[in-house]
């Protein structure tokens, strides 16, 4: 029986530079750096400092993530890389050392959609859930709901129309003085408050569309009517309350829109994935509506939460002898799934 492709995966879409080794269902390795400490200054991601920092890390995290497995690079039989969605600058660098990495040890190189790696990231170490399925990928970029059937096909049900979940994560946490990012720090001290201090808003349409702007923007007016000399001591006082209540704001909505997606498409099996995935809050919250409905639920684990390479290498795999590998592959900042 011939032995799987041990791929080199490589991820540079935003501000995380990323390799991982993967054979089969077997990780040999994965490692991340994170720019965390560089933007958190900014409250938020600088893309030019991002490209700059990538440059400076990319060729240390793919030499640790070979060493990590045991494998030199004419071992490896692929690369896989991060074409987009993603900061141009940022992908440049992971794309154009993928590309020299394969010239030189002369095998192939695939783009893969980095909103098709989160798909995947329940799939690294373990086979995954059945197909079709539904998924809900949840992050600091990215809200979106998909269908994803046989032959490796995918259907967006419903997307965001404005924030991203994680972006409102992060948003609410600068208005509450939480440094960035924000989502962890939000979830930690939600456990520790009351869900029902107060009924933020719930976005609801009639399709599967998402909205997280008003939500943000109603948790600004809120604090914005504190008077002025009360407002630091009420923020001080009240933040693990404000946190709870906004995070089960956001879970509501996320809940109820896998509960619409799994009636819509019949499917028994649906994933939550991405950054925000992690989020203890709602994890809970899935485990609750899958042991009260006739559904599956499918968590990454916390390591392929947030952005990795592991997940793009599993991603390329799944396609691996059916993708060909492309002359002029560049980098397509704004790709999407459909």
């Amino acid at each position: 029986m011939t032995a799987p492709p041990l791929l080199l995966g490589i991820e540079t879409s935003c501000d995380d530079t990323a390799a991982a080794v993967l054979q089969g269902h077997d990780l040999h390795s994965n490692v991340v750096s994170s720019q965390h400490d560089v933007h958190a200054q900014y409250g938020g991601i600088v893309p030019e400092l991002a490209s700059r920092n990538h440059e400076r890390y990319i060729g240390p995290v793919v030499r640790q993530a070979l060493e990590d497995a045991g494998a030199s690079p004419v071992d490896i039989d692929g690369v896989a890389v991060t074409r987009g969605p993603g900061l141009p600058g940022a992908l440049l660098v992971g794309l154009s050392f993928a590309k020299a990495f394969a010239s030189a040890c002369s095998c192939p190189v695939v783009g893969v959609n980095h909103l098709k790696g989160h798909l995947y990231s329940t799939h690294v170490t373990a086979p995954g859930p059945e197909v079709p399925f539904v998924s809900l990928i949840v992050s600091g970029g990215h809200t979106q709901l998909v269908h994803v059937k046989p032959n490796h096909t995918y259907t967006v049900l419903g997307q965001t129309r404005d924030d991203a979940a994680g972006e409102a994560f992060d948003k609410v946490a600068q208005l509450l003085n939480l440094g960035y990012p924000g989502g962890p720090e939000v979830d930690r001290l939600a456990q520790q408050g009351d869900p029902a201090f107060h009924a933020f808003p719930r976005s609801k349409f009639d399709d599967l569309s998402f909205s997280f702007s008003g939500l943000k923007t109603s948790v600004l007016y809120f604090l914005r009517d504190i008077p002025e000399d009360e407002r630091e001591v009420f923020i001080k006082q009240y933040r693990a309350d404000i946190c709870a209540s906004f995070q089960q704001a956001v879970i509501d909505v996320l809940v109820d829109a896998v509960r619409r997606a799994v009636a819509q498409t019949g499917v028994r099996h649906a994933t939550v994935v991405g950054g925000v995935s992690a989020n203890s809050g709602l994890r809970a919250a899935l485990s609750r509506f899958q042991e009260d409905a006739n559904v599956r639920i499918h968590l990454p684990e916390r390591r392929f939460c947030m952005d990795n390479a592991a997940m793009i290498a599993a991603a390329a795999r799944a396609s691996w002898g059916s993708t060909l590998p492309e002359p002029n592959l560049d980098i397509d900042p704004r790709l999407s799934l459909s």
